[in-house]
C-alpha cells in the first residue's frame, strides 16, 4: 500500500513538472530569443541556447520618444484607473442583483452572460464617434471608461456569488445596531467581500492592462497609449525586430506574472467560491 501511494505521489510530480515544462517553454523561448543576434533567430535548426547572447535589445526597448517605460507607466494609470472605477460599479450592481427580488433577474444576469460573446470591435467605432464629439480622444479618462465598459458584465457575474453566499442576518444585525443601508454596505458587506474583490481587481487590471483595440482606436497621441501598443509597434508591414519585440513582451509580462505571485491564494479561493455559489 505505502509502494502503491510513493508510485503514485513520485507519478503526480512528474506529470506536474513535465506540464510546468510545457506551459514555461513559450516564455524560456520568448527570453532566448529576445538575446539572441538577429542571425541566429531563424537559424536552421533552432537554437535552443544563444552561442552569443546579447542584451541591448533590454537597452533599445527603454530609450526614445517610444521608450517601453513611457508605455508601462501609461497601462499602469489606465489598469488601475479601469479597476478602480469597475469595481465601483459593479459591487453595488452584484449586491442588488444578490439581494434584491427583482423581477427578471434571471433574464437580466442572462444578458450579462451573452455580452461577454460580442467581440470588442464592436464597441470601437460608435465610442470613437461618441468620444470625438465630447473631446475623450487621446485622453486616459477615455481609454478608462472604454474598458470599463467591456469589464463591467465580468465583475458583475463574477462578484455575485460572493454576495450571496453572506447571511443576512448581518445586514439585519447593522440595521438594528443603528446602521443604515449605505454604512451597511461600505463598512460591513464589503470588507467581507474582500477575496472578491481582489480577485476582481486583478482580473480587470490584468484585461486592461492587455487591451489593444481600444488604445489604437481611441488614442492617437504617443504619450498616451499603452503597453500593448508600444509592442505592437515593433511589428512592421514588411519586417519587424523580433528580438526588440520579444524583449518588450517579455517585460511588460513581468508586472502581472509578478501580481499574480502575491495574489495567488486570493485568486484560486475567489475562482472556487464563483464556481460553487450563484
Amino acid at each position: 500500500m505505502v509502494n502503491t501511494n510513493n508510485r503514485r505521489t513520485i507519478l503526480y510530480m512528474v506529470l506536474g513538472i513535465l506540464a510546468t515544462c510545457i506551459m514555461m517553454f513559450p516564455v524560456y523561448w520568448m527570453f532566448i530569443t529576445s538575446i539572441k543576434p538577429l542571425n541566429e533567430i531563424f537559424s536552421s535548426p533552432p537554437i535552443f541556447f544563444p552561442n552569443d547572447p546579447t542584451f541591448k535589445p533590454y537597452i533599445e526597448i527603454f530609450q526614445g520618444e517610444k521608450s517601453m517605460l513611457l508605455y508601462m507607466k501609461n497601462s499602469f494609470i489606465i489598469g488601475s484607473g479601469s479597476m478602480l472605477l469597475t469595481l465601483l460599479l459593479s459591487a453595488p450592481a452584484a449586491y442588488a442583483l444578490a439581494r434584491k427580488k427583482i423581477t427578471g433577474l434571471v433574464i437580466i444576469v442572462g444578458v450579462l452572460i451573452t455580452s461577454q460573446m460580442f467581440p470588442t470591435i464592436i464597441m470601437a467605432t460608435p465610442l470613437y464617434i461618441i468620444y470625438q464629439k465630447i473631446g475623450l480622444t487621446d485622453t486616459f479618462l477615455g481609454l478608462i471608461i472604454a474598458n470599463t465598459t467591456v469589464l463591467l458584465p465580468f465583475a458583475i457575474i463574477l462578484l455575485r456569488p460572493f454576495f450571496l453566499r453572506l447571511p443576512k442576518g448581518l445586514e439585519e444585525a447593522a440595521l438594528i445596531d443603528g446602521c443604515n443601508k449605505f454604512t451597511t454596505f461600505f463598512k460591513v458587506i464589503l470588507p467581507l467581500t474582500r477575496t472578491g474583490l481582489i480577485t476582481v481587481g486583478t482580473f480587470t487590471f490584468l484585461m486592461a492592462w492587455n487591451e489593444l483595440l481600444f488604445a489604437l482606436t481611441l488614442s492617437n497621441d504617443n504619450s498616451m497609449r499603452p503597453v500593448t501598443v508600444g509592442i505592437f509597434n515593433y511589428m512592421g508591414e514588411y519586417q519587424s525586430v523580433w528580438n526588440n519585440l520579444m524583449a518588450a513582451s517579455f517585460v511588460s509580462s513581468l508586472p502581472i506574472v509578478i501580481a499574480f505571485i502575491f495574489l495567488q491564494k486570493y485568486i484560486v479561493d475567489g475562482l472556487t467560491t464563483g464556481a460553487t455559489k450563484g
